[in-house]
């Protein structure tokens, strides 16, 4: 009997629309333009330039010169506090951007809005309201205890002034501190309010975000040999690590319901989804969303819910007025994404004597068909699940036949079908 054939490893890939994701950081490149670089970077004898990723000077630098060079964004910390790396935090950003451009849940305010985010921690280093920021023109308050960290977020905010009026450092008073409140987990989480207590009466914001604290102890924190990002006993650590702080979160929700379209969290262990999933389903949520944050060999998961009614939508094959049809694939195979859809809808549709015009960096596609004309674009929810959006011009309707070409379509790349609630 001859020996199984090894399965080759899964291509991982950060968010399609991270700066990054075709281009990485050109440490040659960046070298050359900032001196202050340049003496963390080496060669490989294979001639690839490299820094020493367990060196927090060198981190700090990749991540100041990344900010500068790519975002025009003005950017220090000091020693000790937490160094983000920026295509990671960037992941992130783009993540709460799929789930507040998606028809999941119905968008309360209107389209000339600034769009209005939480950051939970946002540290000295304050890396989601910057980017948030500079990348979307999103506004933020962004929330700390410590002193230090207060500083050095306003100080980062005050030395960018083309995005400083769209930013709020706040503290948390930790005089309103929770205590034995039990998580349901069997620990308490014994820290500084989180939601509840920071956030203002009447206040609406479209998301919040969180870097929880991972950790137990700085011990745990200190694990991977491999990496070096700094950071103080307040951004690592809580009684309880993630799963007691998420569950917090959780509870606060709770009493704040639709202060907010949607509640979001880094989570550092996979295992801890499952458990925190179930929490959310117990307390009442109408949505719960997860994906996963890639950059090199790193990973981490985001985790999103909220209390607002999905969408409603009525099955029917023949609808007379509706000009958008959504429908979400499940069960996708790895190796297949939402370019691939894009491209086998451009291939049936060109085959059928229609025409394409594909735009592969916004993942949508034009049609003109039969007479019809109609967009089709295609979001990835969580791995292995992409939601396929068709909408047509004002005007015309939807004909059956554009719903059936899908379905024909998408058992190319699923190994089965779910259409939630209709089209």
């Amino acid at each position: 009997m001859g020996k199984k054939r090894k399965r080759a490893p899964e291509k991982r890939s950060i968010h399609p629309r991270n700066k990054y994701s075709d281009n990485p950081p050109d440490f040659t490149l960046l070298a050359s333009l900032y001196p202050s670089f340049q003496p963390y970077v080496f060669y490989a004898r294979e001639g690839k330039p490299k820094i020493d990723w367990k060196d927090f000077n060198a981190t700090r630098e990749l991540t100041r010169v990344l900010l500068l060079h790519d975002h025009s964004i003005t950017w220090w910390i000091p020693d000790g506090q937490l160094c983000p790396t920026v295509p990671n935090r960037s992941n992130y950003i783009h993540w709460i951007e799929d789930l507040l451009s998606s028809d999941i849940i119905p968008n309360y305010h209107g389209d000339n809005n600034i769009i209005k985010g939480f950051d939970i921690g946002t540290g000295a280093n304050c890396i989601y309201p910057l980017l948030g920021a500079s990348l979307l023109g999103w506004s933020f308050v962004g929330t700390d205890v410590t002193d230090v960290a207060l500083e050095w977020a306003e100080k980062n905010v005050k030395n960018n002034p083309q995005i400083s009026k769209l930013i709020e450092i706040r503290k948390v008073d930790i005089e309103e501190e929770l205590t034995n409140q039990n998580t349901n987990d069997g620990g308490s989480y014994t820290g500084p309010p989180i939601l509840l207590g920071v956030v203002k009466n009447d206040e609406k914001f479209d998301f919040c975000m969180c870097n929880p604290p991972f950790f137990e102890t700085m011990d745990e924190a200190g694990l991977n040999p491999n990496t070096s990002c700094g950071g103080t006993p307040a951004e690592m650590v809580c009684p309880g690590g993630e799963q007691a702080f998420i569950s917090r979160m959780i509870q606060d929700s709770v009493q704040l319901k639709q202060s907010f379209r949607w509640y979001t969290s880094m989570v550092g262990k996979k295992s801890n989804l499952k458990s925190l999933i179930s929490k959310l389903r117990e307390v009442g949520v109408t949505v719960v969303k997860t994906t996963e944050f890639v950059q090199g060999q790193t990973s981490r998961w985001g985790i999103a819910w909220s209390f607002i009614p999905p969408t409603k939508k009525i099955i029917s094959s023949h609808v007379a007025t509706k000009n958008v049809l959504t429908f979400m694939l499940e069960g996708i195979q790895r190796q297949f994404s939402a370019f691939h859809v894009l491209q086998s809808v451009e291939s049936f549709f060109k085959g059928s004597g229609g025409s394409c015009k594909l735009n592969a960096a916004l993942f949508y596609i034009d049609v003109i068909s039969n007479d019809l004309h109609f967009r089709v674009t295609v979001f990835e929810q969580i791995p292995g699940t992409l939601l396929v959006r068709g909408s047509l011009k004002p005007g015309e309707t939807v004909e059956p036949v554009l719903h059936n070409n899908f379905m024909k379509k998408g058992n190319r790349f699923c190994k089965y079908w779910i259409i939630p609630t209709g089209l």
